[in-house]
C-alpha cells in the first residue's frame, strides 16, 4: 500500500503541474488561459481513450508490470517537458500523459486496492490510499515548492521543479518493479479470446448502478477541478503573491491525509453512498460561497477556511467513491472493466473543465469569470448528489430483498 501511494501521489504530479504552478508555467511557455487549459485538455482526451482498455487490461496483466512501467515513461517525459518546449512540443507531451498514467497505471491501482482489503472494509482500503497519496503530495511538494523560491521562482526554477519530480517518477517505478509481487492484483486471467473480452464490456455496460458511479465520479472530479482554481483565484482576486498561494495550494494537499482517512473509517459505518451524498451536499454550498464571496482583506481568513472545507470534501469523496464498487455488488472478476468505463466518463472533466475555466477568465471580467465558473461546479456538484442518492435508494432496496 506504501508503494502504491507514492506512486499514485509522484505520477500525476507532472501533467498536473499547474494545479502549484499555474501562472509561472503559462508565462515560462509563453501561454494564454486557453492554451494552458488546452494543455489539460488534451491530457483528458488521451486520458479518455485509455481508460477502457487500460480497465480491462488490468483484468488481464499483472499491475507490477504495468505500474512500473507507466512510472518510467511519465518520467522520461517529464525530463523532456523541462526543456521548457514550444507549445505544440507541450502538448503532444500532454498528450502522451495521457496514455501513460491512465492506459497502464490507473485501473491496475484500483482492482489491487479493491483486492487488498475485506468486502466491509473497502472505504478505508480506498481512504488509506487517498491518505497515502495525500502524504506522498504533501512530501515532494513542499520542498520542492521551496526549492523553486529559493531559486527566484525564475524559469530555471521551474525546469528545476520539473526535473525532481521526474526523477522521484522514475524512482517510485524502480520500487514498483522490485516490491510489488506478481498477482497484487488478485486473480489475473490470461487475455483470452475478443469474443470473452466483449462479453466482459457488454455485461458491465448493462449495470445501472455503473453509470450512476460513473456520474458520481464526474461530479466529484468536477469538483476537484474547481480547487485546481484555488491558487489563480488567490492572487487574482484577493492578491496574494504566487508563493503565498502556492503555499495555500500546499495546504489544500494537507487536507487529503486525514479527510480520506476519516471518510473511509466513517463511510464502512452508515455507508458508503449516505456518505458521498452528505459530502456533495457540502460542496455545494462551499462553492456557492466562492461564487459570490467578495476578494475583501478582511475575508481572507473566511476564504481560507472555505478552501479548506471545499478540500476536505474534495478528498474525501476521491478517497472512498471507488468503494461504491463493492457497495453496488460489481462483481470482482469484472473490477478493471468497469474501473475502466467509469473512469472514461467520470474523468472526462480533465477535457472540459480545464477549457471552461480558462474561456470564463479570458472572455469575462475577472471577477465574474470566477463566479461563473464555481457556479457551474456547483451545478455538476447537484447532478453528484442526484446520482448518490439513486444508488443510495439501489443499495438500501437490494438490502431490504435479502
Amino acid at each position: 500500500m506504501a508503494v502504491l501511494s507514492v506512486s499514485a501521489g509522484s505520477i500525476y504530479l507532472l501533467p498536473f503541474l499547474q494545479e502549484v504552478y499555474y501562472k509561472p508555467l503559462a508565462e515560462a511557455l509563453s501561454l494564454n488561459n486557453i492554451e494552458v487549459g488546452s494543455l489539460m485538455s488534451i491530457y483528458g482526451v488521451f486520458a479518455m481513450l485509455s481508460y477502457f482498455p487500460g480497465g480491462w487490461l488490468a483484468d488481464k496483466v499483472t499491475p507490477r508490470i504495468l505500474i512500473s512501467t507507466s512510472l518510467f515513461l511519465t518520467g522520461l517525459l517529464g525530463l523532456f517537458f523541462a526543456t521548457l518546449p514550444s507549445y505544440h512540443i507541450s502538448l503532444i507531451i500532454h498528450a502522451l500523459w495521457g496514455v501513460t498514467t491512465t492506459l497502464l497505471f490507473w485501473s491496475s491501482i484500483v482492482r489491487v486496492t479493491r483486492n487488498w482489503a475485506p468486502k466491509d472494509e473497502q472505504g478505508r482500503a480506498f481512504g488509506f490510499l487517498q491518505m497515502g497519496r495525500g502524504i506522498s503530495d504533501i512530501i515532494v511538494s513542499t520542498p520542492i515548492l521551496i526549492v523553486f523560491g529559493v531559486l527566484g521562482s525564475s524559469y530555471f526554477a521551474l525546469s528545476v521543479v520539473i526535473i525532481l519530480i521526474s526523477v522521484i517518477t522514475i524512482l517510485s517505478g524502480v520500487a514498483a518493479w522490485f516490491i510489488l509481487s506478481d498477482d497484487d492484483g488478485g486473480k489475473n486471467t490470461a487475455i483470452g479470446s475478443l469474443r470473452s473480452g466483449l462479453t466482459e464490456v457488454v455485461s458491465v455496460l448493462k449495470m445501472p448502478i455503473v453509470w450512476l458511479i460513473s456520474i458520481v465520479v464526474l461530479a466529484a472530479y468536477s469538483a476537484y477541478w474547481g480547487t485546481y482554481r484555488f491558487t489563480s483565484y488567490s492572487t487574482d482576486i484577493f492578491s496574494l503573491s504566487v508563493v503565498v498561494a502556492g503555499a495555500i495550494s500546499i495546504g489544500k494537499m494537507a487536507m487529503s491525509p486525514p479527510s480520506a482517512l476519516v471518510a473511509g473509517f466513517i463511510s464502512d459505518k452508515i455507508g458508503i453512498a449516505k456518505s458521498v451524498s452528505i459530502l456533495f451536499v457540502i460542496l455545494i454550498l462551499s462553492f456557492l460561497i466562492f461564487a459570490f464571496m467578495p476578494g475583501l482583506p478582511l475575508l481572507l481568513p473566511f476564504m481560507i477556511t472555505n478552501i479548506a472545507i471545499a478540500s476536505l470534501a474534495v478528498f474525501a469523496l476521491r478517497g472512498i467513491y471507488f468503494a461504491l464498487l463493492e457497495e453496488g455488488g460489481i462483481p470482482m472478476t469484472v473490477t478493471g472493466t468497469a474501473t475502466g468505463f467509469i473512469s472514461m466518463i467520470g474523468f472526462t472533466p480533465d477535457i472540459f473543465m480545464p477549457l471552461i475555466g480558462g474561456l470564463l477568465l479570458d472572455r469575462l471580467p475577472t471577477i465574474e469569470g470566477y463566479r461563473a465558473f464555481f457556479l457551474i461546479v456547483a451545478g455538476i456538484c447537484t447532478l453528484g448528489l442526484v446520482a448518490a442518492l439513486m444508488i443510495y435508494h439501489i443499495v438500501s432496496s437490494s438490502k431490504k430483498d435479502k
